[in-house]
């Protein structure tokens, strides 16, 4: 059981960093060309001014005096080092995630693939992994650790919805719902359960979470509303798949 838990929650976090991973691809885009590489210029087009205006030198000395500001404007953009630096972590992290399960495996050596290809194929081997509970771990913890690093570089925060009823095992009003892992966890840092299993017994940064299909006996032990977690996980899935 606590192997079928570990691998759904591994599908959940890959399935969360191949929608993200290309919006983050999108967000460096624009520092892929070089500041200094010139402009194409219609030929009978008239050149821009090289440096500001004489208005624009006004109101950046207004704002420098008023605030200690520079105003934005047709400047060179500085370099989005948090993005680039989340998609070198990101690329380099599945490319060994990739390699270490089929070494684990003792499958050859994988094929080159972007990283979409490369998730995918690790969420194709998770049934094989599932009898190793290190693998399997490993897995799981390596995909949650890149998956919340895009959402951070992304500039959002993780969607969390409050949901009725107590927690089962620690009684707290501190159940949640979080849609992108289609899981509700209990957010309360002292809340241990009683699985053995469970990696919230040993590691503080690990919740006990129910999946989907575990909601249902969670609202019967929590006094939660079963339709209340469908309603609030789909419409927060929603508003997240058209951002």
């Amino acid at each position: 059981m606590a192997a079928d838990t570990m691998t759904a929650d591994a599908v959940l976090w890959i399935e969360l960093l191949l929608r993200q991973f290309p919006e983050l691809l999108a967000e460096l885009a624009p520092a892929y060309r070089s500041p200094s590489a010139p402009r194409a210029i219609p030929a009978r087009a008239h050149r821009a001014p090289a440096g500001p205006t004489r208005a624009e030198r006004e109101e950046a000395l207004r704002a420098e005096q008023a605030h200690g500001l520079t105003p934005s404007g047709a400047r060179t953009s500085p370099p989005r080092l948090h993005v680039s630096d989340a998609v070198r972590d990101i690329t380099d992290g599945v490319i060994e995630l990739d390699e270490a399960v089929h070494d684990r495996l003792r499958l050859p050596r994988p094929r080159r693939e972007q990283v979409p290809g490369r998730l995918l194929r690790v969420a194709g081997l998770l049934d094989r992994a599932a009898g190793d509970d290190v693998l399997l771990a490993h897995v799981r913890d390596e995909v949650r650790r890149m998956a919340r690093r895009c959402t951070r570089a992304l500039g959002g925060a993780e969607p969390v919805v409050r949901v009725s009823g107590r927690c089962p095992w620690c009684d707290s009003v501190s159940l949640r719902a979080f849609p992108a892992r289609r899981a509700v966890l209990c957010v309360n840092p002292a809340c241990r359960c009683a699985d053995r299993a469970c990696d919230c017994r040993t590691d503080p940064a690990h919740r006990h979470a129910w999946g989907e299909g575990a909601w249902e006996r969670l609202a019967a032990e929590s006094g939660a509303d079963p339709a209340e977690l469908t309603a609030s996980t789909a419409d927060t899935a929603r508003r997240e798949g058209s951002r």
